[in-house]
């Protein structure tokens, strides 16, 4: 069984957050933009806490990549360790209360001697542990291995994804109250929904499938003379 050192070094995790580190001031920029153009506080989208929990960059390394500036990086297994020691402190149980070693155990399928193990940072870990360990705590693939850029770029793709959906409520709900008849048509064939997910698809050949159909309905409607 390959360890995650072994994986990492040959590109072998592949999840949500399996995005390029230099994907991230990209990303920055356009939640950015978002933000500003819908009015969203900067302090809320960057929110560190709530950024800290969904990719498992610790706060103050967070602080450093959003300002641009470089905060050293783990080595695999140190990650792996910090990972997962954010995740039994912010997926508890619904009493509020961490997860033991033992619950850990046995809902990835392992002995509590492994589980304490790895906790512990005592053992290096495989990609079968990584997989069950995520697989319990419900988080995607990647989670406890990724880079802190890479995890990071991948938390802020979902808030974009969020303010996406904002602005195309917002322009939906304003042209309904213009009367536009293009708004209508896109309405009545789903269209905002579909651009909206577009958005998500991975690459640009995805999107321009979509923006094939988008415009061939696009050319048959005209906007009325004003």
């Amino acid at each position: 069984m390959k360890d995650v050192e072994e994986l990492s070094a040959a590109g072998g995790f592949e999840g949500p957050l399996a995005v390029p580190t230099t994907a991230l001031p990209a990303v920055v920029a356009r939640v950015t933009a978002l933000a500003d153009r819908l009015g969203v506080p900067h302090a809320e989208v960057f929110d560190v806490g709530r950024l800290s929990a969904a990719s498992g960059v610790p706060e103050r390394v967070l602080g450093a990549l959003l300002a641009g500036r470089p905060a050293g990086e783990p080595d695999v297994q140190a990650r792996f360790v910090q990972r997962l020691d954010l995740l039994r402190r912010t997926r508890v149980k619904p009493n509020g209360r961490k997860y033991t070693q033992q619950e850990i155990a046995d809902g990835a399928g392992m002995s509590r001697q492994q589980a304490g193990a790895l906790i512990n940072g005592d053992r290096r870990p495989t990609m079968e542990h990584c997989d069950a360990i995520q697989r319990f705590f419900r988080v995607h693939a990647g989670f406890l291995t990724a880079e802190d850029p890479e995890a990071l770029a991948g938390a802020l793709q979902h808030t974009e994804q969020e303010l996406l959906q904002q602005l195309a409520d917002r322009e939906r709900e304003a042209a309904a109250a213009d009367g536009d008849p293009l708004e209508r048509l896109l309405q009545d064939h789903g269209v905002r929904g579909i651009a909206w997910r577009a958005a998500q698809l991975p690459t640009d050949q995805h999107r321009d499938k979509v923006a094939e159909w988008l415009d061939m309905l696009l050319e048959s409607v005209k906007r009325p003379e004003s």
